[in-house]
């Protein structure tokens, strides 16, 4: 289980997507919300994607991509928050469940740290319209720390 991290705060937590991702990651607006542990103590973090019709498809929906980026994002300020301050990491393996659309609406992500080891990170992610609380998607991941 990866060990509890007080040191790191909501501030820095933010600050990272301005200091560490890409530009057009930068460009979806994403907004760190909260870095507590969930009620089971799995540490993580929850983050919202903004609605633009930017990331929307030509009917209107969000895109699968802008929610893949987003889920991949949240799970790294997840990851992050557990091991207490940013190592920089890469995507190892990314599987997205879609369920339902989302248009119209924020989305928001719960990314959960499912397992942290020295070089392996293990998240998972549950994609949520703002507008209605209802699952849009249901993402695992792993990340390798470089």
């Amino acid at each position: 289980m990866p060990k509890e991290t007080p040191d790191f705060t909501l501030d820095q937590a933010r600050r990272l997507l301005d200091d560490v991702f890409a530009p057009w990651i930068k460009d979806l607006a994403l907004i760190v919300e909260d870095i507590a542990p969930s009620a089971q103590g799995e540490p993580g973090a929850i983050l919202r994607l903004p609605f633009s019709p930017r990331l929307c498809r030509d009917n209107g929906v969000v895109c699968g991509q802008a929610l893949m980026a987003f889920a991949d994002t949240a799970t790294v300020i997840a990851l992050v928050t557990a091991s207490g301050g940013y190592r920089p990491m890469t995507t190892v393996d990314q599987t997205t469940h879609f369920m339902r659309a989302v248009a119209s609406s924020d989305v928001l992500a719960d990314a959960r740290v499912v397992r942290l080891g020295r070089t392996m990170g293990f998240g998972r992610v549950t994609l949520t319209s703002a507008a209605d609380g209802k699952p849009v998607a249901m993402v695992s991941s792993a990340f390798a720390t470089l």
